[in-house]
């Protein structure tokens, strides 16, 4: 694209044409220096449309157009007139084969070009009328952004993932000793691996349709219900710790079912019974009956609400096709590993801000979609890949940085220390930002290995576990950072 008309010289002196029409622009349509025109729609003309001058040499051939140097269109000359009377077709052009086209749609025959124009054809004419008008291609129009988030989504998404913890504060001292402890977590990590992998394959078949991602959750749910049961069952033994983990592992297995097939209003209907109880806490202490019938009730709701979703899903028509390999999940399970041993370190230490973590969830979804919308409008506003590498960086810092302010005010609300609970954020959300581009491997990679040494290093008697879970995490952020600038500064990946 041609820069911009130049409306002033470089030099000290005025070229004639300039004057002129800063004349006729200040003392009307009659005024000009040195000359005068018949009408006003002249002056239009010499405003509108210039071109360079021709220089002869001795033969009386015309040189080469100089450019910078511009004359004024002449009123009398009829080519100037047709250039601007399509000037703004023309200027559009970016070859005086596309101004041919244009006049030859305008009917114009080789005698008419000959006879009023004075050129022997009309590509000679074309590259006339082309040379005469300055380019001024217009910009596309910007497209809606195709990632615009829904607001009351990630409202809702970001409650329900903090919500369940409140059957944990009715339901007590129900798992009976430490070991019954250790039996929930055990499940609770099976349970948050098994539904990150089978969400991703959910997902990638929801794109193929709505009964084939209710086919994958058909068996995938319950086989992740008797994993999850079977470790909370291995570590605290038979008793009342096994049937919590056994009613924990359907209730997440029910949430992620109804999560991916979009229904978080009914899962939210669902946790209003123990959410509600929980809030009346501090000035009501329920009897037995209710702390245990709550959850339960909360659990049949959730249970019956993605039977419903189910049977809906797999009502819809089939759509064959091949599935992607179950290869592919593997890192997606791993991340949700990896993220749930962090945030159980994170929640030994300091129980309130793992609550504060849960809640930033659902603006962390809201930030992953206002940043691909970013990206899209880097990708339209950039002309060069240094330029995207740029924006996309950009949107990148402000993104995260929109993350981490309210976990900031989070942690100096509940007292926790800011550093370990915005190292933590950090590496969920980036990670989190690289899986939703498909760099599942490279997110995975460095979670489990801050999960590693959170849990490794301690036990070693070289550091305490909130050190090790700090260098964990520290590396960890520093490493997706590059990954995310590195990846996420490509066009290809946006695409």
């Amino acid at each position: 694209m041609s820069g911009p008309l130049p409306l002033r010289p470089r030099g000290r002196r005025v070229p004639s044409w300039a004057a002129a029409a800063h004349a006729a622009h200040t003392h009307g349509p009659n005024t000009t220096t040195g000359r005068t025109h018949e009408s006003g729609a002249d002056d239009t003309l010499a405003l509108r449309l210039a071109r360079p001058p021709r220089t002869t040499s001795t033969d009386d051939r015309p040189r080469a157009y100089l450019r910078g140097t511009l004359r004024p269109a002449r009123a009398d000359d009829p080519v100037d007139r047709l250039a601007a009377e399509l000037a703004e077709d023309a200027g559009a052009a970016v070859h005086p084969y596309e101004v041919a086209a244009l006049l030859e749609s305008q009917g114009l025959t080789g005698d008419r070009i000959q006879e009023t124009y004075g050129h022997p054809d009309l590509f000679s004419l074309a590259d006339a009328v082309f040379r005469r008008v300055p380019r001024s291609h217009p910009k596309p129009p910007v497209p809606r952004d195709p990632w615009r988030p829904d607001h009351l989504r990630c409202a809702l998404r970001g409650l329900l993932f903090a919500l369940p913890g409140t059957a944990y504060l009715l339901a007590e001292g129900a798992w009976g000793s430490a070991s019954g402890l250790y039996g929930l977590i055990a499940a609770a990590l099976v349970s948050w691996a098994w539904s990150q992998a089978l969400s991703h394959r959910a997902y990638a078949r929801l794109a193929a349709g709505r009964h084939e991602a209710g086919r994958t959750l058909l068996f995938g749910a319950p086989l992740g219900i008797a994993a999850a049961s079977a470790a909370g069952l291995l570590v605290a033994g038979p008793g009342p710790a096994a049937l919590f983990a056994a009613g924990q592992s359907c209730y997440l297995a029910a949430a992620g079912l109804l999560l991916v097939l979009g229904r978080e209003k009914i899962l939210t209907a669902a946790l209003v019974p123990v959410a509600a109880a929980a809030a009346a806490l501090p000035w009501w202490q329920p009897p037995e009956l209710l702390r245990t019938g709550l959850p339960l009730l909360t659990l049949l709701l959730a249970t019956a609400a993605a039977g419903h979703a189910l049977r809906s899903a797999l009502r819809a028509t089939p759509a064959p096709g091949p599935a992607p390999r179950l290869v592919h999940s593997v890192p997606y399970g791993l991340f949700g590993l990896a993220a749930a041993v962090l945030t159980t370190v994170a929640g030994r230490q300091e129980p309130y801000a793992v609550i504060v973590l849960t809640l930033s969830m659902g603006p962390a979804e809201w930030l992953l979609y206002r940043y691909r919308g970013l990206a899209v409008a880097a990708l339209h506003a950039s002309t060069t890949p240094r330029g995207f590498r740029l924006r996309a960086t950009r949107a990148l810092a402000l993104c995260g940085a929109a993350y981490l302010a309210p976990l900031a005010l989070g942690a100096a609300v509940v007292g926790a220390p800011a550093v370990q609970l915005l190292l933590l954020g950090a590496v969920l959300w980036t990670a989190l930002l690289l899986q939703a581009f498909g760099a599942a491997w490279s997110s995975a990679a460095p979670c489990l290995a801050a999960a590693l040494a959170a849990t490794a290093l301690p036990h070693t008697g070289a550091l305490s576990a909130p050190a090790a879970q700090l260098i964990g995490c520290t590396a960890a952020a520093l490493a997706l950072l590059a990954v995310a600038v590195h990846h996420l500064g490509r066009p290809t990946a946006h695409a």
